[in-house]
């Protein structure tokens, strides 16, 4: 069983698609769902994460700099089968824990976006791991969603947070583009294209089949789609620059989030009506 703070934070993030206030408030949360080592249980906790591009994430073993690794840890270590909520889906995971090189790179990285992950390695003896967590593709990842025009705003304000989240790090970073904000960008370009991709196959041909009324609108999201897609690329091209000027990226940033914020509201104005006329 989780402890009282960890179910408050567990019951928050399930009841608001992954927002929580207290310690946590504007970061990077999930939930892992890990199988006791001796008992076999669930055991769900909070931690914090950071992208890794692709199809993985990263937590961190700190327990704070504790002595001892978490309970959690040695359980992915003994079940490495995970499961995982990230606030808009739910997913199944396999867990590994980085060695060597990858480990030193990846914790460095983390270190060097938040130096609080130097303090608790400062704290203890042991070598704090460093875990990648993998999606596994067995079907497509579920949500609490009830309705298609509710999984439609979450998936939209995760968007928005993630964005919130690196123009804040962007305005704090200094003179020069660090490695793991690099890697937030880019994994946010490479979510919103899967996003926009798996829009263009298969909702909005779905919805222009069945309400031919909107095809005005589906013209207009789709070539909203092909006008971020450029602006995604040329985020990419920026802070592919190993010599990357934060403030080029900033603008890069803001120019992107300006027109996202307009196309993800235009988009609930004209879909989640329909969604909503036709039913779960």
């Amino acid at each position: 069983m989780p402890n009282d703070f960890n179910q408050q934070v567990i019951d928050e993030f399930r009841a608001n698609n992954g927002r929580v206030g207290g310690p946590f408030e504007g970061g990077r949360l999930l939930l892992l769902t890990t199988t006791g080592a001796r008992s076999g249980a669930p055991h769900t906790t909070p931690v914090g994460y950071l992208p890794d591009g692709g199809e993985r994430v990263l937590v961190i073993a700190s327990a704070a700099g504790a002595p001892k690794h978490p309970a959690w840890f040695h359980n992915l270590v003994a079940h490495p089968r995970v499961t995982v909520e990230d606030g808009v889906f739910v997913y199944e995971a396999d867990a590994t824990v980085l060695e060597g090189d990858e480990r030193d790179t990846a914790f460095a990285r983390a270190a060097e976006a938040d130096p609080g992950w130097t303090e608790y390695q400062a704290r203890t003896e042991r070598i704090i791991p460093v875990v990648a967590l993998t999606a596994i593709h067995n079907g497509p990842p579920t949500t609490a969603a009830t309705s298609f025009g509710e999984a439609l705003r979450t998936i939209h304000d995760a968007f928005r947070r993630e964005l919130t989240l690196i123009r804040k790090e962007i305005a704090a970073s200094g003179p020069g583009l660090g490695a793991q904000l690099r890697v937030n960008c880019l994994s946010f370009c490479q979510g919103l294209h899967n996003h926009h991709q798996g829009e263009d196959a298969g909702i909005f041909p779905f919805l222009a089949a069945r309400h031919p009324d909107i095809a005005p609108t589906m013209e207009r999201l789709h070539e909203e789609h092909v006008a971020i897609a450029g602006l995604v690329e040329e985020l990419r091209t920026v802070v592919a620059d190993a010599d990357a000027d934060p403030a080029t990226v900033r603008a890069e940033v803001e120019r992107l989030s300006d027109a996202l914020e307009r196309h993800l509201t235009y988009e609930e104005e004209q879909l989640i009506p329909v969604f909503e006329a036709s039913g779960p």
